[in-house]
């Protein structure tokens, strides 16, 4: 059975049983069950409303409500036991106290459930909560970092977490590519499920396969930005697009590509460089080689040199979509003066 599926079984249940309590009591007391069990029903019910009302409230937004809750009662308490308006009516003094509660009650809420977890140490003394490291946090993953296949290595690092998230919908993307027609979709498909089994079998990391309702008329990289935010976790993609959308509605999104940039070395005109030059360049005259991160450089008038391992000079550096586009000469050999003797 689906979640949502289970979820509105047992509400029907509690409805269900608290129409039953509400009937057996109303026979015994009034030799009528009808009565009883619409208020029984309608009891039911508006715990279910209460139940849907606070779907977005968390355990955590509940524990800091309960203390807060604690801490206003406390002070009122304390503004009661004062006794100020003991030269008061009865029902003043009542109203007084009943007013100090609620109002001091409220306000205890409010305050910790806007205060973070560093500010209770105010509070409680030589206690302080554990906090959560960005190696800790779980990252949603997308179809294209997975195909990508670079995931596995960068968590074995432990620059990254290794809590995956993996939402159903993406495993049924790529589930749609395996199955595809075409050869190089069927390929990329197959590609990242056998990544996502490799995940899955490794002992270090935490893979898990979330299951997503409600937002089906979604596209694909809405659902991925509503995961995230509703999981309080970190999105991981090489998306430059989906990466903007995501900052913008406030997600931490971590961008694969950027990433690789900004890894990449810093390279400037004048440089000296080793190079394999591995194929023929655009000109007639140039050759092409590969730095070790994939940054293309392109040699002028070294095309005789093809195949062979050359001693470059970087002349500029071009950014492009792709990365940097680096152009270079053939390092000319420094000229041996020629020393002359004499004759005697």
């Amino acid at each position: 059975m689906t979640p949502i599926f289970t979820v509105n079984l047992l509400r029907v249940l509690f409805a269900t049983f608290c129409a039953c309590v509400g009937g057996i009591v109303s026979s015994e007391t009034q030799q009528n069950a009808l009565p009883g069990v619409l208020l029984g029903a309608l009891f039911g019910l508006m715990i279910v409303l209460a139940d849907r009302l606070l779907k977005g409230f968390s355990l955590r937004a509940f524990s800091s409500a309960t203390l807060g809750l604690l801490l206003g009662l406390f002070f009122a308490n304390l503004l009661s036991a004062s006794q100020v308006l003991r030269y008061q009516p009865d029902t003043v003094q009542w109203a007084a106290r009943l007013v100090g509660y609620c109002a001091f009650g409220y306000l205890g809420m409010m305050l910790a459930m806007r205060s973070n977890r560093d500010e209770f140490s105010l509070i409680i003394p030589y206690v302080r909560f554990a906090r959560e490291t960005t190696q800790r946090e779980p990252l949603v993953v997308d179809t294209n970092i997975i195909i990508d296949g670079r995931i596995g290595d960068l968590c074995a690092t432990g620059f990254l977490s290794r809590t995956l998230i993996v939402p159903r919908f993406v495993l049924a993307e790529l589930q749609a590519l395996a199955d595809s027609r075409d050869i190089m979709k069927r390929e990329r498909g197959r590609r990242g499920l056998e990544i996502l089994n490799q995940l899955q079998r490794s002992k270090e990391i935490a893979l898990t396969v979330h299951d997503t309702d409600g937002d089906g008329e979604l596209d694909t990289d809405a659902r991925l930005v509503r995961v995230a935010k509703m999981l309080h976790a970190r999105l991981l993609t090489n998306d430059s697009a989906l990466c903007q959308v995501a900052r913008l509605q406030e997600v931490h999104t971590l961008n694969l590509r950027e990433l690789t940039l900004a890894l990449q070395p810093v390279i400037l005109a004048g440089d000296e460089l080793d190079l394999q030059l591995v194929k023929e360049g655009r000109d007639q005259h140039q050759a092409v080689g590969y730095l070790p991160d994939g940054t293309m450089i392109v040699v002028n008038h070294a095309r005789a040199q093809l195949g062979q391992s050359v001693k470059i000079t970087v002349s500029s550096a071009l950014p492009t979509a792709a990365g940097r586009l680096i152009f270079a000469e053939l390092k000319q050999p420094t000229p041996r003066s020629n020393s002359s003797s004499g004759a005697t």
